[in-house]
């Protein structure tokens, strides 16, 4: 909501951005800190860029819960034990539908993966 030239910096600026609360899952520290930090950092015009302050509204962080447990609770559900968990974001994050999502899904697993994850701004699925 706000721009200003970093002092004595050429075409350095400091940008305030501002984003209305209903666009975060409540309690999903995950899609808030990605649907922020995400994307944003792989944008090709931008050269350089850093988050120098978050200010997260009282109301907000009671939504979050924490974990409901740890990676040994992970470990004994997939009966994974002595090596690392492998992982993949499917893609791309938007445009399959919730069908087509869950094939995706399903063929990573299929194919030995432990877990997949959804992507920045994919949650809450029908």
């Amino acid at each position: 909501y706000g721009i200003e030239p970093v002092p004595g910096e050429d075409n350095q600026y400091i940008a305030y951005v501002a984003y209305p609360l209903d666009l975060f899952e409540e309690g999903s520290v995950t899609n808030m800190f990605t649907s922020i930090v995400g994307n944003v950092f792989g944008f090709k015009a931008l050269r350089a860029l850093r988050l120098e302050d978050l200010r997260i509204p009282v109301a907000y962080v009671k939504t979050f819960e924490g974990p409901p447990h740890g990676i040994q609770v992970e470990r004994d559900k997939l009966n994974k034990y002595g090596r690392p968990l492998l992982g993949c974001t499917i893609k791309p994050k938007l445009g399959l539908s919730a069908k087509n999502y869950g094939r995706a899904c399903y063929e990573c697993l299929r194919g030995g993966l432990d877990f997949t994850k959804d992507d920045e701004n994919v949650n809450s699925q029908p």
